[in-house]
């Protein structure tokens, strides 16, 4: 069965009427396609969206893994916008079908994996955004027990510790977790009231603490003198290129579901904009700013380590008012509640979803993503920030790669921009394919993997793992477009819309 569409002159294409799917199993409210009267997202929206996002811990922090592993700062800077200027290429390509036609990444992925084999691209992405909701969570604790010791400076040692951390540590995170999962349930349009002002309130605080630590330093520091341990490009190649890698990784999770924001915008023109100014330059600037405070610190604190001055929480610790100390961690715990919300329950509580429909909504995604965070032991994630550059983000690149090979060739290359938006829903639909997988895609997304991987257990071939993202998406994008080339499936190629 095909669906009219109204196709409009700008290109978004909407259902004439939902109800020949809402009986479907694979339909339900989070996931239907959002109608083009409530796609009312702009430039700012987005451009808020993403400078929300890159205000967070982790990307203040990125510039040490870098520094740390021997570069100089204009070369940990430079890998930074290298890298994010790269993702900003898949992100664009897959916010595309989003904004077309109005659905979240899961259900595009089911025009590449067919309606069941979706789970898998929706499932590894999900796993991802749980292991980064717990690293956003750990961190926001972190803030509460900087607030919690400025006023009552007994309170890390109050219950004497558990497996490594004091008690009323574990007791923060719990506690900025349990915040997480209130506002999950009160629904993303809270958040959205304050993302607004919540990208420009966390970039001011940002600014008013470099200001400060220039101040009180009397200069920029030590660190923007220091030469690095790279002269030459020989040299400086094999740390630069894994670390290029690494920071793909860093947003090669919202590659895949920007769908999942974009479906609400307001023109295609809009949503590009708003990303391409808002993503590289924010996340450079921000990085910077981390370099510059710390290399300050350095100075002023100086019987304190290099690792504890990259972190800004034990930098604002040395504060003694508690009211600035309070304000500080405020601004942490703004940055971390927004960025957490919007980059890591948004897409998973969707995933989730996905697989099963009529049994898990938006909430009770957002809370299995809640407690897969926790057993995934964020605290050993950031515990060593090489490991967490070199491993972390590094590894699951490789995999995220794939799955954008895949669905960018898939919709850009295999079907030219046109999808059956009514089948997208159905099990008998365009996209079954064999019994609701598309082998093509799977094999193609498992290939893709493992030569992305196999540096792991082959020393020899290391080299791929350094560059996995870019291996992963390459080896999958190729491998789909000659399988379904090859394999031409009946019935899901050149699809023809009804055009209102």
């Amino acid at each position: 069965m095909t669906d009219a569409v109204i196709q409009h002159e700008d290109g978004r294409v909407e259902l004439r009427s939902e109800e020949g799917i809402r009986t479907s199993p694979l339909y339900n409210h989070d996931l239907a396609p959002v109608p083009v009267a409530q796609r009312n997202w702009t430039t700012y929206n987005y451009a808020a969206l993403w400078i929300a996002m890159a205000h967070c811990i982790p990307t203040y922090m990125m510039s040490s893994g870098l520094i740390g592993a021997g570069m100089n700062w204009w070369q940990a800077l430079l890998t930074i916008l290298v890298g994010n200027t790269i993702v900003l290429v898949p992100i664009l390509l897959n916010s595309h079908a989003g904004t077309k036609y109005g659905i979240p990444f899961p259900v595009f992925a089911r025009a590449s994996y067919g309606t069941l084999g979706s789970n898998l691209p929706a499932l590894m992405r999900a796993l991802v955004a749980c292991g980064w909701f717990g690293i956003q969570a750990w961190i926001g604790g972190e803030a509460l027990h900087t607030f919690f010791t400025s006023i009552l400076p007994s309170w890390p040692a109050l219950l004497g510790k558990f497996a490594g951390h004091a008690t009323t540590e574990w007791i923060s995170f719990l506690l900025f977790w349990l915040l997480n999962i209130l506002i999950i349930y009160r629904g993303m349009d809270l958040l959205r009231r304050f993302e607004n002002w919540a990208a420009p309130f966390v970039l001011v605080m940002t600014a008013l603490l470099l200001g400060w630590a220039v101040w009180r330093a009397h200069g920029l520091g030590y660190l923007l003198h220091e030469k690095g341990k790279f002269e030459t490009w020989a040299a400086f190649r094999p740390i630069f290129i894994p670390s290029l890698t690494a920071m793909i990784g860093f947003w090669a999770t919202l590659s895949l579901n920007m769908p999942d924001f974009t479906r609400f915008g307001r023109s295609q023109r809009e949503q590009a904009i708003g990303q391409t100014v808002a993503l590289p330059t924010t996340m450079t600037i921000f990085a910077a700013m981390g370099v510059i405070i710390t290399s300050a610190a350095v100075v002023i604190y100086p019987t304190m380590g290099i690792n504890q001055l990259w972190d800004p929480l034990k930098l604002v610790a040395q504060f003694k008012q508690p009211l600035v100390v309070a304000i500080s961690m405020f601004t942490v715990v703004i940055a971390t509640l927004s960025v957490n919300i919007a980059a890591n329950v948004v897409s998973p509580a969707n995933d989730f979803a996905n697989a099963f429909p009529k049994w898990i909504s938006f909430r009770t995604g957002g809370l299995i993503t809640g407690l897969l965070a926790i057993a995934m032991q964020p605290w050993r994630l950031l515990a060593d920030p090489s490991g967490y550059i070199f491993t972390w983000l590094l590894g699951y690149s490789g995999g995220l790669g794939s799955i954008g090979g895949v669905m960018i060739v898939d919709y850009w290359i295999v079907r030219k921009k046109l999808l059956v938006l009514g089948d997208l829903y159905r099990t008998e639909g365009a996209y079954r394919y064999n019994a609701g997988w598309n082998w093509r895609a799977v094999f193609a997304t498992l290939l893709g993997c493992t030569a992305a991987w196999i540096g792991l257990v082959v020393p020899s071939l290391r080299p791929l793992y350094d560059y996995a993202w870019f291996v992963g998406f390459g080896v999958a994008a190729i491998t789909h477009l000659l399988l379904m080339k090859v394999f031409r499936p009946r019935g899901v190629i050149d699809p023809q819309p009804v055009a209102a």
